[in-house]
Formats: structure tokens, C-alpha cells, sequence
């Protein structure tokens, strides 16, 4: 040796990075049942060959697991944290109507934990696996000194492709039309700030069953997306009910519309007790309610479209009048 200073003394490994991306192998070759990279995986880049469409348009993503991070790590439900960063991108991506393709991921670490990473890399894998989605590459940054020894800074990023003539279009929404929703699984991968705020301050008043009840990950909706297309029907729109809740991700929707929703008691035990210390009000533009995923459809599409995936509800109509109001079902 020099006695000179190496890469792996300033806390980077190099080397155990590059064995990391073999024992993660058997993980991302899940991903590839259904679709196949063109070329090989592992070079600089990943190509996806596109001519089995024949308009196709390309539609992308990228998203995070958010404060929650913090909870899934202290409670060691790392699997569970691979699961939401799939499905928050994911599930955007389906709201157009295309097919996830690829999937990229990052993770910020202080020293390299194989196996931290292959748990995290197991749970994406799970979700991708489910949807057909590959793994395309990623990047695992050791950064000491920036990133703290017990952090972990975690995102991803989705690219699907959809038919021209398949997208979803919004500005099809008419008066009248219905919405579905379908349940979620738990607040998901949002609201966490205030839900973190309520445990900081009324910490003794939840077990540990509870918290990491709430933590179950995001559910991945391509399941009702994949029997509404096998119904024949075609959506006026999709919505991911994500952070703004129920009001704000249908907005987006609705330039020219309202909507009025009446929604049933959110049947979770946890989440009753985190709303007691809740504004009454605010919780429905921080939380999904109970509803992850919204589908708008025309009325003669209601009972196909209530009959895709589980947990399909009637919770609304689309009006003339602008904005969406929400209420409890009394």
C-alpha cells in the first residue's frame, strides 16, 4: 500500500457497490416475465424497443415515499417502502391509460447496507413483478457526510407508453357522469407530516400494532385499470388520490365541472384515532379517505366499472358547478 488515501476510507465501496448489482439479479430478472429490455441490462442506459405500437406516446413519472420514509425504517418495513415508491409512480402513469414499462430507482445512502438495499430492492420488485413493469437500472449513491448514517433518501422514476388513440381524456368529463372510487389500503405514502405530528404529540395513545398497520404500502391499482380495459370500457378520466386529497386531485380534472361526493365512514381503526386529533376539515385535503383511486366514468359504464378490482364504490356525480365538495355519509 501507498499509505495514500483510498476511495473506500473516505466511505466509499466501490467494489461491494458492483457486487451489490449481482446479488440483486434474481430480484430484477422477476421483472422481466412480461417484458424484455432491448439489449442488455446493465450497461449505461436501457433501451425498450417500441415497435409493437403503432402510435405510441411516451408518458413518464417520478415520485418519492415522503416523511413516511422515516416510520418504515424505524419500524424495519423496508420491503413495504420498496412497495409505495413503485406504486406512487406507477399508478400515475395508469391514469393515462398507458403501460409501465420501465422503472428507474434512487437511493441516497451514508455507507453502503447490502442488506437494506436488496429488502428495498425485494419490495419494488414485488410491485413490478405484479404489473410487468422491469427494472430498468438505477442508482445507489453512497454519500457520507451528507446523508445521515440512519436516513435513506429513496425515488423513482417510470416510463410507459400508451396508443395514441388509448389515452384518457379529461375534457371528455361531462355533467353527470359518475365516479367510483376504490379503497385504499391506508393513508398510503401521504398525509405523513401531520400523521408524524399527531404521533410526536399524542404518541401514547397508539401501539405499535397500530403505526405499522397505517404503514401498509401504497395499493398498486393496475388491476382495476386492466378489468376496466378487458370491460371494453373507456374512462372520461382516472385520479390517483395522492397528497390534497380527494378535492384537490379531482380538481385537476375539472376545469369546467364540480363535483359532489358523499363518501362512507373510513372503516380503519388507526386512522379513526389519528382523525381525533385531526381538523375536521383539513383532513380531507391531506388524507385519500379511505379512496386511492378515483375512476370517472359515463353512467351506463357504472356497473362494469364497479365490478373492477375490489373495493369499487359509487361516491359521486360530476356537475356544472365548479369545485368539488365532500361529505361524510351520514
Amino acid at each position: 500500500m501507498s499509505g495514500k488515501l483510498t476511495y473506500k476510507e473516505s466511505g466509499v465501496d466501490t467494489r461491494e457497490a458492483a457486487a451489490l448489482v449481482g446479488d440483486i439479479g434474481t430480484h430484477v430478472r422477476r421483472t422481466q416475465k412480461q417484458r424484455q429490455l432491448h439489449g442488455a441490462f446493465g450497461l449505461f442506459a436501457a433501451c425498450y424497443d417500441l415497435s409493437a405500437y403503432k402510435e405510441p406516446v411516451i408518458v413518464t413519472g417520478c415520485d418519492g415515499v415522503g416523511t413516511k420514509l422515516e416510520l418504515l425504517l424505524e419500524h424495519d418495513q423496508l420491503e413495504a417502502a420498496g412497495k409505495d415508491l413503485i406504486a406512487m409512480s406507477v399508478n400515475d402513469i395508469i391514469t393515462t391509460g398507458g403501460d409501465p414499462l420501465m422503472f428507474l430507482d434512487y437511493i441516497g445512502i451514508a455507507a453502503l447496507d447490502k442488506d437494506l438495499i436488496t429488502r428495498l430492492i425485494a419490495g419494488m420488485c414485488d410491485y413490478l413483478e405484479d404489473c410487468g413493469c422491469i427494472l430498468a437500472g438505477g442508482e445507489t449513491a453512497e454519500m457520507p457526510g451528507i446523508v445521515p448514517e440512519d436516513v435513506v433518501e429513496l425515488s423513482g422514476f417510470c416510463i410507459g407508453c400508451c396508443e395514441k388513440p388509448n389515452l384518457i381524456d379529461p375534457t371528455t368529463i361531462a355533467t353527470g357522469d359518475v365516479l367510483i372510487g376504490y379503497q385504499s389500503d391506508g393513508p398510503h405514502a401521504n398525509g405523513w407530516s401531520l400523521i408524524r405530528r399527531v404521533f410526536a404529540e399524542h404518541g401514547d395513545a397508539f401501539s405499535k400494532e397500530e403505526i405499522v398497520s397505517l404503514l401498509a404500502p401504497t395499493r398498486l391499482y393496475h388491476d382495476v385499470v386492466n378489468d376496466i380495459k378487458a370491460a371494453g370500457i373507456k374512462p372520461r378520466a382516472y385520479a390517483h388520490i395522492t397528497g390534497g386529497g380527494l378535492p384537490e386531485n379531482l380538481e385537476r380534472l375539472l376545469p369546467n365541472h364540480g363535483a359532489d361526493i358523499v363518501i362512507p365512514n373510513w372503516e380503519n381503526a388507526a386512522m379513526q384515532k389519528v382523525f381525533q386529533f385531526v381538523d375536521s376539515d383539513d383532513k380531507f385535503h391531506t388524507f385519500n379517505m379511505g379512496f386511492g383511486w378515483v375512476t370517472i366514468v359515463a353512467p351506463e359504464d357504472v356497473d362494469k366499472a364497479l365490478a373492477a378490482g375490489p373495493g369499487g364504490v359509487k361516491i359521486g356525480t360530476i356537475t356544472d358547478t365548479q369545485g368539488v365538495r365532500v361529505s361524510m355519509e351520514s
